[in-house]
Parts: C-alpha cells; structure tokens; sequence
C-alpha cells in the first residue's frame, strides 16, 4: 500500500515552517490523553472486589501483589497509560523542536522526527496492546452492576414525569436516610405499579435516550 504523501504546495513555507509535524503529533496526544482517561475508567471500574467499584473484571494477565494473595493488577490499562505519558511528553519536545527553528534552518528537526517516529510506533503498540489483552477480556458483574441501579437515589429523576419533581425529591431523600431502594417505596405509598416501574427504570430506558425509549416511557402513563 502506498501511502498518500504529496509535495507540499507551498515549498518556501514547507521550509520554513514545521508546523505540519506539531500537527500530527498533537493528534498523537489527543489521542493519547484519551487512551490514558479509557484506562483510568478501567482501572477504577474493575476495582474491588471488596472496597472498590467490581462493575467490571478484567483479564489476569500477571501474578498478583506479593503481599495480597489472589490480588489482579490491571497491568495493561496502566502500561498504556504509561505509553500515553511517553507520548504527551514527546509531543512537548516535538513541540520546542519546531518553535526553535529560525528562518529556514531548522536545525532541531533530528529531534522532532525521532520523537515522532516513537511516538506513532509506540501508540499503534499500546492500542493493540489493550485490545488483545484486556478489552476482548473483559466481563461484566452484572449482579453488582443491577444492584448499584436498584440502590441508586439518581434513579428517581426518572421517576420525575410521573410523580412530580417535589415527590421524587422526597422519595430520594427518604431512600438516602432509611437505606430502602428507592423502588421498594414507591410501591409501598402506591405512587405507582409495579408494571409501570418495571418500564420507567428500565436502564435501557433511562441510559439511551432514543426517541423510541421515549416514546416508550410517555406510554406508561
């Protein structure tokens, strides 16, 4: 495959200027720097099991702390994060190295093309790092997932549109005091079905958004 390279239109400002490599190398540390966030989202998610998030469980791949038998260590997500620091600081080098040209000597360029050469090679190694190493791995606790739903007081902003604003706040209120799912008491003062919240809190429902959901919710009424 060839790649799509082409002369510069402008030759006296390709000379001059490096401003096409900061370029790339600023979408280098974008991307970066969303990798980085992707990882620390995996890494607090599939934290637990006992005094963490355990919405998730991510693949064993190394032996755990020696201190903390059984323990698993999300070591992909923190060595991509780990490539993503690398590239972020390349980006600043690259950076310097194309501001520190003056007229058309450029004499930092050496710099600029082995920072950006690594950069690029080691961002296509992370990325297929994390995915055949932790995304294709990765499981869902569902019962700990549902249970942070059901004992969620977020959840009455659903109910909002068919009890009142003044009423979920009350119900909201009442659920962070007694401990009770918020569900639970909405059935006991018989504000509404069982079937209708079945469907209100429905996540699919709540979490979409679509027109079709909406539509589906205004249907409870």
């Amino acid at each position: 495959m060839v790649s799509p390279f082409r002369q510069a239109a402008d030759l006296i400002d390709a000379t001059q200027n490096l401003d096409g490599f900061v370029g790339v190398s600023s979408a280098l540390k974008t991307c970066a720097v969303n990798l980085s966030k992707i990882c620390n989202d995996l890494r607090l998610l599939s934290s637990g099991p006992r005094t963490g998030v355990h919405e998730i469980n991510l693949p064993p791949r190394q032996n755990g702390s020696s201190i903390m038998p059984g323990k698993v260590n999300p070591v992909i997500p923190e060595v991509v994060t780990q490539v993503a620091y690398l590239v972020i600081g390349n980006d600043t080098a690259i950076t310097m190295a194309a501001e520190a040209g003056q007229m058309e000597l450029n004499a930092f360029e050496p710099v600029l093309f082995y920072k950006l050469f690594e950069s690029l090679d080691t961002m296509a190694g992370a990325v297929k790092t994390l995915t055949e190493n932790c995304i294709m791995g990765i499981t869902a606790n569902e019962d700990e997932c549902r249970s942070y739903v059901e004992h969620s007081v977020g959840i009455c902003t659903a109910l909002c549109p068919y009890i009142g604003y003044k009423k979920a706040a009350e119900i909201a209120k009442m659920s962070l005091k007694t401990g009770v799912p918020v569900r639970d008491i909405v059935l006991r003062e018989n504000l509404l079905s069982a079937v209708e919240l079945k469907k209100i809190l429905d996540p699919m429902i709540m979490t979409e958004g679509t027109e079709e959901n909406e539509a589906e919710r205004h249907t409870v009424a």
